[in-house]
């Protein structure tokens, strides 16, 4: 009995200490924007003490007047100043560079990458693991990988996909596959990392639709039962 109810105290607590602790690290870190700030403006001598979260609403201020500067044309003719600058210096282009392809196709609000949850079979047939769509191979793999086939237009759609691994999503593997391979996912970007994370114990609300028109989550009847057939 005691075991039990310290279980279920755990599984309380855990995720609320865990929750705290990093939101304690991401305000400590942010509060260190403070040090730029003259001394005379900083809030020790304003106040007369420290005020925890004034460099997390100094930097939130800082990004969004950053963003606002650079959406017209004068800020953006800053912008391309500043990046061609970054460019001519040899170390600091290739760096510059990654991060800013990278951090552009995930924020990028007409990017496509992790738009949505796919299922595919991987690393071997029979094998199905969930994968996020990143967009769409290069031209030249394109050609190469997905030739048309003698008479077609064109050769099969491709999807450049990424399969976190588990129980750490950070860390994966990029690959890319017929689109005709994979099995577009109901659940959201959301449920499916915490599907990955959690190791398939946190499974996703059912939201999939019966032949019927009935909800399969309300239903007694398996999500599988109404997912396509497997691709060929």
């Amino acid at each position: 009995m005691f075991r039990r109810y310290f279980i279920t105290g755990l599984l309380i607590w855990i995720p609320i200490g865990i929750t705290l602790w990093v939101l304690n690290f991401i305000v400590t870190t942010l509060d260190l924007s403070l040090s730029l700030l003259p001394v005379q403006w900083q809030p020790l001598q304003v106040f007369g003490r420290n005020l925890p979260g004034m460099g997390a609403l100094l930097t939130v201020l800082v990004i969004f007047i950053t963003g606002l500067l650079a959406a017209n044309f004068l800020g953006q003719r800053l912008v391309g100043l500043w990046e061609s600058l970054l460019s001519r210096i040899p170390i600091v282009r290739t760096i510059y560079s990654s991060v800013k392809q990278v951090s552009d196709t995930l924020l990028s609000p007409q990017g496509n990458a992790f738009r949505k949850a796919l299922l595919l079979e991987y690393p071997r047939r029979g094998s199905w693991t969930i994968g996020f769509t990143t967009g769409v191979p290069a031209d030249e793999v394109r050609a190469k990988v997905a030739a048309p086939a003698p008479g077609a237009a064109s050769g099969p759609e491709m999807v450049s996909v990424y399969v976190p691994t588990t129980p750490n999503p950070t860390s994966g593997f990029f690959l890319m596959v017929r689109k005709d391979e994979t099995i577009e996912l109901d659940m959201s970007v959301d449920e499916a990392l915490k599907y990955v994370v959690s190791m398939g114990v946190v499974v996703p609300s059912a939201r999939a639709r019966l032949p019927n028109g009935s909800d399969a989550a309300s239903a007694d009847v398996p999500v599988a039962a109404s997912s396509s057939s497997n691709p060929t």
